[in-house]
């Protein structure tokens, strides 16, 4: 079974939070054994909620949490 839209949110938010440096949307969603679509588009929502800062290196989006 997989895990609802809210655990997600909250599993990307740890994962990040453990990260020294900025995380990739690849390295978010195989740190939480999730598909590469689905944590972009959790990504995004988090982004747009004020939770996570991104911004797009290159080819790579990178993701850091916003210092509180």
């Amino acid at each position: 079974m997989s895990p609802k839209s809210d655990e997600i949110d909250k599993m990307i938010l740890k994962y990040i939070d453990k990260s020294d440096w900025p995380v990739t949307t690849e390295m978010v969603a195989k740190g939480i054994d999730v598909s590469w679509n689905t944590a972009q588009i959790h990504l995004y929502k988090l982004q747009a909620e004020g939770k996570i800062k991104g911004k797009r290196v290159g080819r790579q989006n990178q993701w850091m949490k916003v210092k509180s």
